[in-house]
């Protein structure tokens, strides 16, 4: 874990700063109503500065979603504060909030570095869903919790 963060339950008063450190987030409506609801909701997570906890360095958001399983719909890390082991904290926190046993999550294809922490972690390839994004598949995840 990266000791220069700590991961809490994200506050209504984050949200604004969830919508500055989310590149997607600055320009799309609807990912910041997602992540509003998820806030709201108590699903959203945030990862802070051990120093500073209002400075945020990134969040995961765990749903169930997925057929009704849990699920790690989001994660995301400030693009200054990547290469850390944030988004490794992030899930390692999400995971201890699980109650069932198995865990799900996914990412493109072409995102090397997360498939490279899911296998950190212990994830194993599950599945596939094609035509999300164009030429780019949407790769599904299973933890097995004990």
């Amino acid at each position: 874990m990266d000791l220069r963060s700590t991961i809490r339950l994200a506050q209504p008063e984050d949200v604004e700063a969830l919508f500055a450190l989310d590149a997607i987030a600055r320009g799309d409506r609807q990912r910041q109503t997602f992540i509003a609801h998820a806030v709201t909701c108590g699903q959203c997570w945030v990862a802070a500065d051990a120093h500073d906890t209002s400075q945020l360095t990134g969040y995961g958001v765990l749903n169930d979603t997925f057929f009704d399983q849990p699920f790690i719909a989001l994660v995301v890390v400030k693009e200054s504060a990547r290469r850390r082991g944030i988004a490794a904290a992030i899930m390692r926190a999400l995971e201890s909030q699980c109650r069932g046993g198995k865990l799900f999550t996914s990412t493109n294809a072409s995102n090397a570095p997360m498939q490279g922490v899911l296998a950190q972690l212990g994830f194993i390839r599950s599945g596939q869903i094609d035509n999300l994004d164009d030429g780019d598949p949407e790769l599904i995840f299973v933890k097995f919790l004990s």
